[in-house]
């Protein structure tokens, strides 16, 4: 019966070892959306058609106004502007480096809105 015992712990250790595999993330690179008008392919990112809505389908379930900030409609930009969005400095911008490290799983072409929104201005448009 010990020896039965041993092998199942064994067992077990290999297969929870063997599992670690998959903690390794694929990263994918954030698309770039141009921030210059001069730029092909440039497109006005808005906070009220663009950024708010996602705001509203992944946020707002906790940055309600309960949590800091509040990404509500009405309050978002007050709440982001400046200190968790600097505008046309998305590198230094709170709310860009924590998307982009996983807060909220935002998709990659997400971040990339939330990125070239900072990057355009920040805008209360």
């Amino acid at each position: 019966m010990k020896k039965i015992i041993k092998i199942v712990f064994l067992v077990s250790i290999g297969l929870f070892l063997h599992s670690c595999y998959y903690d390794t993330l694929v990263e994918r690179p954030v698309p770039e959306i141009p921030t210059d008008p001069d730029e092909p392919g440039y497109v006005e990112i808005k906070l009220s058609t663009n950024v708010q809505p996602i705001f509203n389908s992944n946020c707002i379930g906790c940055h309600n106004g309960t949590v800091n900030p509040d990404l509500t409609e009405g309050n978002s930009f007050t709440s982001l502007v400046p200190d968790y969005a600097v505008p046309e400095d998305s590198e230094n911008s709170r709310l860009y480096r924590q998307v982009s490290s996983g807060h909220g799983n935002l998709s990659v072409e997400n971040i990339a809105i939330i990125k070239a929104w900072i990057d355009q201005g920040a805008k209360n448009n």
